[in-house]
């Protein structure tokens, strides 16, 4: 993280050069300010903020909102929105529920939720692809079906699953292993899927070519709306899969079930854009920017900050993340 840069000397100059100690604000300046946080935190409420305890409320909390914004790196790094996160998490959860108090049975519930996921994400790349219309646009005009479709299956109300009958599912997120809830390993095994399959595979480099330049990696002969298909489907199939986390750790859903995702999963995703591999998106970045967030966050409120901030310090994350996303790319440019 720290080297030691050697400045060129003028020419003709008989000085030595300076040196010049880097320490990698350009990539790491996210990891700088979280430890920051960190400390600040610990220095004003340590009886509160360090504790076992809250390290893994922090972590459960976040599970799935990790998860949310690991499925939507794919798309953005192929260069499109995708606004339907939130609402197929929403109709995930909704429809895990109906179907499993309806007696359906947890592999049918839980199949047809993914199932639906890919459904979504067919239909987003039916509108972005096919009918040319822009991904922002598109994707939202969707989102809001998807709010319908969430409020017939639940009939407006909420799916509440009892203890009794459901443990078996609702187990699924809420068992721990060495005192951490089973929801942060899915996250964790999704990240290191989506990491090697982003860095080590060629549909990786297919994503970030067609992310950077459509028209040259058409020209390459990469097929372009095939792999815009392909991330919308799979970030669908990833929310729908929280979605299905969703309800195994709260025991309901209802029509806003994923309202609340959809600001921390683009702060994170856009603000890891800025950090270890600046200039785009990547899962260690949006990883490290999900610390930050969660730290930053989770200390107001246990300092007493009200209710609001949440939604309040991710709006100011994402704006902040963008300015800096946009500074990378001039300098880049």
């Amino acid at each position: 993280m720290t080297d030691v840069q050697t400045a060129p000397a003028p020419e003709g100059s008989t000085t030595k050069p300076k040196r010049r100690i880097n320490l990698g604000f350009d990539k790491y300046s996210g990891i700088y300010v979280w430890a920051a946080l960190a400390i600040i935190f610990s220095l004003w409420i340590p009886d509160l903020f360090l504790s076992w305890d809250n390290a893994k409320t922090i972590l459960s909390f976040q599970a799935i909102s990790t998860i949310v914004a690991l499925g939507l790196i794919i798309p953005v790094a192929a260069g499109a929105f995708d606004l339907t996160i939130a609402g197929a998490l929403t109709v995930s959860a909704c429809f895990t529920g109906w179907a499993l108090l309806n007696h359906k049975g947890v592999v049918f519930a839980c199949t047809g939720a993914l199932l639906i996921g890919a459904i979504i994400g067919l239909a987003n790349a039916l509108v972005v692809v096919k009918f040319k219309v822009d991904s922002f646009i598109g994707t939202l005009g969707m989102s809001s079906i998807l709010a319908a479709v969430a409020y017939m299956i639940s009939g407006g109300g909420q799916l509440v699953l009892p203890e009794a009958g459901y443990a078996p599912f609702l187990d699924f997120a809420r068992q721990q292993w060495f005192g951490i809830s089973a929801s942060v390993y899915y996250a964790g095994i999704l990240a290191a899927i989506i990491w090697w399959m982003l860095e080590y595979t060629p549909g990786g480099r297919y994503l970030y070519a067609v992310g950077g330049n459509p028209v040259a990696a058409r020209l390459a002969g990469v097929q372009v709306g095939r792999i815009i298909t392909l991330s919308f489907v799979a970030s669908a199939v990833v929310a729908s899969f929280a979605g299905i986390v969703y309800l195994s750790q709260n025991a309901n859903g209802a029509p806003d079930s994923g309202t609340n995702y959809l600001l921390p999963a683009f702060s994170a995703v856009f603000l890891g854009a800025t950090q270890i591999r600046p200039g785009r998106v990547n899962v260690l970045g949006t990883l490290v920017a999900i610390g930050l967030l969660a730290t930053g966050v989770t200390g107001l409120q246990l300092a007493g900050a009200p209710t609001y901030v949440t939604q309040l310090f991710n709006g100011v994350a994402l704006i902040v993340a963008m300015a800096l996303a946009a500074r990378t790319a001039r300098r880049r440019g």
